[in-house]
């Protein structure tokens, strides 16, 4: 039985094994400077014993093109002549002797990525896609655990598909987490004392022997499972800045790192926008409270943000995530008023489609819900399928070019003047939808695309400097 998220693993992983388990993204892999980086970050300190690494940048967004459907030969050849140039580039950088066996095993993986995207553009499938989208994290693992031989580090490659078993819900798949503990004890727990591993995050498989994807940003989440599952003394995520930041940095310099962070805060940052983790990254180390590092890998020693379950401080105001290219549906129907029934039958429609609301507001006949469908994603979330199923009961309006704001912080649901200190600031901005009270840690609302860096910015400068 697949167990969600939330459950509990019921198996105890191995107890003696005092370890540390090391995530690096896509930028922390790009090239052969920065995974030496990370080969010295792992080296200089003996406690890190699994690293789990995504796609060297760009790669992913070259698999995405390529499991789309219509791509014509030409285009899928030059896509992965690209890919194979960023991966090449790294591995010159090696003996040569491990750069040809590596690249030997490089083509050998293009090689069966080449028929995957052939057979894509001739029968489109969502299964075909998670396959095409597993090669990168399989490239760059193969890469980076030969560049902590080259420094003197016992690295191996690790499949993580031996352990990662999920359901069969390609693109989302969810993983069986007591499986999982199981088979972390029996084969990687034995291998750990002697040597350090290198898997891949995001991908998995699946009881037919298939490869799964756990959706996008999955790789973060990977690691916390497999943290989880080892029960390891610390998770540390490595990315490209110095920490979480109050807000995003790009959108007003006056963002600042955070040093300490509770689980709370940081699960509804990484909810409602905030990407330097992946929303369910969280979950995983909470249930073991395992302390988690956000830290950078082009300057490790600049420190990051320490995300557990107690902190010093607890403030009003932590932060301000900001979530682009939302949705809003609404629901319209006289039926809604004094009936029973009516909610249960719209939420039926939307389990059924696998569909997960983000915020909701209701009226008496009315009721508006925001839905996260990023146009990166390898597919439509609200389809045109949901739509019309749910016209069978009620009207529908779907709006796109929406974004929503979320204010992070601590006792949000029952502080005096929260609303006034917030919606004044903003008060030449059209709000779309708020939602307050059903937590007490955040409060969001909905604008429009083009107004979201100002509301942002106005909002750090009143409320943070």
């Amino acid at each position: 039985m697949f167990q969600q998220a939330q459950s509990q693993s019921s198996e105890q992983p191995n107890q003696n094994l005092a370890m540390s388990v090391a995530k690096f993204g896509g930028t922390s892999v790009a090239d052969f400077p920065a995974m030496l980086r990370c080969a010295h970050i792992i080296k200089n300190d003996t406690r890190n014993r699994l690293v789990v690494v995504s796609a060297s940048a760009g790669v992913t967004n070259h698999l995405v093109r390529l499991s789309q459907a219509n791509i014509s030969l030409e285009e899928q050849n030059q896509i992965i002549a690209a890919i194979r140039v960023i991966q090449l580039n790294i591995t010159q950088h090696l003996t040569s002797s491990v750069e040809q066996a590596l690249n030997t095993e490089i083509d050998n993986l293009l090689d069966q990525l080449a028929t995957l995207a052939l057979n894509q553009s001739q029968q489109h499938s969502v299964k075909q896609s998670d396959a095409i989208l597993a090669f990168g994290e399989q490239l760059s693992s193969r890469i980076f655990a030969q560049v902590l031989q080259s420094i003197d580090v016992n690295g191996a490659y690790f499949n993580v598909q031996q352990v990662m078993k999920t359901n069969s819900l390609y693109g989302k798949a969810v993983v069986d987490v007591e499986q999982l503990a199981l088979a972390c004890n029996q084969l990687l727990v034995p291998k750990l004392s002697q040597q350090v591993l290198v898997t891949q995050g995001f991908i998995g498989e699946d009881g037919l022997g298939e490869t799964t994807t756990l959706g996008r940003g999955g790789s973060d989440y990977s690691a916390a499972l497999l943290a989880e599952a080892l029960n390891a003394q610390n998770l540390a995520i490595w990315t490209d800045v110095v920490g979480i930041f109050t807000t995003d940095p790009r959108i007003t310099e006056q963002a600042r790192a955070i040093k300490e962070i509770s689980f709370g805060e940081a699960a509804e940052m990484a909810t409602f926008g905030a990407k330097i983790l992946h929303p369910a990254t969280l979950i995983p180390a909470m249930r073991r409270n395992i302390p988690v590092f956000v830290g950078s890998s082009k300057e490790p020693e600049k420190g990051g943000t320490q995300i557990k379950q107690k902190v010093a401080s607890n403030p009003t105001y932590r932060s301000i995530a900001l979530r682009r290219e939302q949705t809003l549906v609404t629901v319209k129907s006289p039926a809604m008023l004094h009936a029973s029934g009516f909610l249960a039958q719209v939420f039926g429609i939307l389990a059924k489609h696998e569909l997960s609301v983000d915020l909701i507001t209701t009226s008496e006949i009315s009721v508006a819900l925001t839905f996260d469908n990023p146009s990166d994603s390898t597919q439509s979330l609200l389809t045109s399928t949901v739509v019309q199923e749910l016209e069978q009961l009620c009207e529908v309006s779907v709006e796109h070019g929406l974004s929503l704001v979320a204010v992070i912080g601590n006792g949000l649901d029952s502080a005096k003047g929260i609303g006034q200190s917030i919606f004044q600031t903003i008060n030449d901005t059209n709000i779309r939808l708020i939602c307050h009270g059903a937590s007490a840690n955040n409060l969001c609302f909905l604008v429009d695309e083009q107004d979201a860096n100002h509301v942002v910015e106005k909002l750090h400068s009143a409320l943070f400097v």
